[in-house]
């Protein structure tokens, strides 16, 4: 991480791209909760991270609290539809953190019938995306506070 060339005051990555496991998040992850992730990647210089959905409030909340990482602020929750795997649908979170100024991206898989945990607890910015993630791809996010559609009819199937 000590190659970063700043241009501008904006983030320039490395010739050859970044290698996932030099990032902080995924090292901390790694030490803190070894067996919660699924897979570390890079593209076009972002890092994400793939992780158990059942533990998604617990990783998140590591995200957050934990000092270096301080991801304070989810940009957005949405979902990517893969109709032919076993498990369809992806639920992608960018997080940022303001004051150490990082990102990570953070995924986890989720079948087509399956429930994934809210994380509006932890951020409550993701209420209303996690309501536009229902609404758009049908995932339910058990313990959501106000799980309803906001922007399809009510009586939509789909």
């Amino acid at each position: 991480m000590a190659d970063y060339v700043p241009f501008r005051g904006a983030y320039v990555p490395p010739p050859g791209g970044v290698d996932p496991e030099e990032n902080v998040a995924v090292q901390k992850l790694r030490a803190a909760m070894p067996d919660v992730i699924e897979e570390a990647t890079s593209f076009r210089d972002q890092v994400s991270v793939r992780v158990n959905k059942d533990r998604i409030v617990e990783v998140c909340t590591f995200l957050r609290d934990t000092p270096g990482l301080e991801f304070d602020f989810m940009t957005d929750l949405t979902a990517v539809d893969y109709p032919t795997r076993p498990r369809r649908f992806d639920v992608v979170m960018h997080l940022y953190s303001m004051t150490l100024n990082h990102m990570l991206r953070v995924k986890a898989a989720v079948g087509e019938n399956e429930t994934i945990p809210t994380v509006s607890s932890v951020w409550k910015t993701a209420n209303w995306q996690e309501r536009e993630c229902y609404d758009m791809f049908g995932v339910v996010f058990e313990g959501h506070p106000d799980m309803r559609r906001i922007l399809m009819p009510e009586d939509y199937e789909g």
